[in-house]
């Protein structure tokens, strides 16, 4: 099966990973690697955007939260050095929102931590016009209802009064949500 992406991948294998998690990044460098690609890792937006400006790859999985800022700034560097870059941005932080910027920026897909090797091979590699398989595990009613609180909450620059108000929640109420981890 790893002889199998490696036809899919074209004569330019090039990939480059900007995760600031150094574990997880060499793990996903041996493992795309035994997958066909030649890869390159960066651990900082400044790292991963003087990589995308000097040796643009022809893919790319970049973390959406870094400690020196936003991985958007290196989709962005990608896209106008390379349109034809496919680029999957990868989050522990899950939200709707992020995903929706992620993909105004040129991202190709955008998946959710952890994420394993073949699912961020599939991301790369998945044709244009494919929809994606429905997920195996969708999200229950409760995580719905948590993202949208996070999206709100967002909306309104982190305003705890705001978002009660539009969301006709009491604050209090609000801040016992917001201070719980989000469910599964």
């Amino acid at each position: 099966m790893v002889d199998e992406p490696s036809a899919e991948l074209g004569a330019d294998r090039s990939l480059l990973l900007v995760d600031d998690d150094d574990a997880f990044v060499k793990r996903l460098a041996k493992a795309m690697e035994k997958r066909g690609f030649v890869t390159e890792t960066a651990g900082s937006v400044a790292e991963g955007r003087a990589i995308a400006v000097s040796r643009p790859p022809a893919y790319a999985v970049v973390d959406l939260r870094l400690e020196d800022g936003n991985g958007l700034d290196v989709v962005e560097a990608l896209r106008e050095r390379r349109p034809d870059c496919r680029i999957v941005v990868l989050t522990g932080y899950g939200a709707i929102a992020t995903a929706v910027a992620a993909v105004k920026f040129g991202a190709t897909d955008y998946l959710s931590k952890p994420a394993d090797a073949n699912d961020i091979t599939n991301a790369l590699l998945a044709k244009g016009d494919a929809m994606p398989a429905p997920p195996e595990n969708p999200m229950s009613a409760d995580r719905v209802r948590w993202e949208h609180i996070q999206r709100v909450y967002e909306m309104c620059d982190r305003n705890v009064s705001e978002t009660a108000r539009r969301l006709s929640m009491h604050r209090r109420t609000l801040q016992r949500i917001l201070a719980k981890r989000s469910p599964k």
